[in-house]
């Protein structure tokens, strides 16, 4: 009975460490991003900064507020890194970028962006291959029909999907989350 409690327990655990790695990964990676400046480096951190909590988790240290450590846990990890990479004077304190960047608006600005992005990858894939090439790549309609061998008013119409698409996606995401 012991074994089959220590089974469920672990259970339990790795289903709720799985569902918080799923809901902070992505802006996770996106707060990093603001002092790494580069996508690889952000995940790795982001990556390291999970398996670490892991680890303390299994070693029976608790976390209370999550979402607020996760947060320092990372830019204290990325402030390391620059520091490291002598990319920041070496006597630099977490508060001493607080100008620089704002934990708060960086925060909000990668949920943001997480819940923008969650909307764009669940758009069909014609309609995401279009509404990123307008919007992210910056191309106009008419290259946009060349390239894909559509008509302008199919780049319009498709682009007019995803915004309408989006404006509810986001919404709906929104209230997933925070409803």
């Amino acid at each position: 009975m012991r074994i089959y409690q220590s089974h469920l327990y672990m259970d339990i655990n790795t289903k709720i460490f799985r569902d918080n790695f799923l809901q902070y990964y992505r802006p996770l990676c996106l707060f990093a991003l603001h002092y790494l400046k580069d996508i690889d480096d952000a995940e790795d951190t982001v990556q390291d900064c999970f398996m670490e909590l892991w680890k303390r988790k299994e070693k029976g240290f608790e976390v209370s507020g999550l979402k607020s450590y996760l947060y320092s846990m990372v830019r204290n990890r990325c402030i390391d890194i620059l520091k490291k990479d002598s990319l920041i004077d070496g006597n630099v304190q977490p508060s001493d970028l607080e100008e620089i960047l704002s934990d708060e608006e960086c925060e909000e600005w990668s949920y943001e962006e997480a819940r923008i992005w969650t909307a764009i990858e669940a758009l069909p894939e014609k309609c995401k291959e279009v509404f990123l090439l307008a919007k992210r790549d910056g191309m106009k309609y008419e290259e946009i029909a060349v390239r894909l061998h559509i008509s302008v008013n199919t780049v319009k119409n498709q682009v007019s999907k995803a915004l309408k698409t989006l404006k509810e996606g986001v919404r709906k995401v929104y209230l997933f989350f925070f409803g």
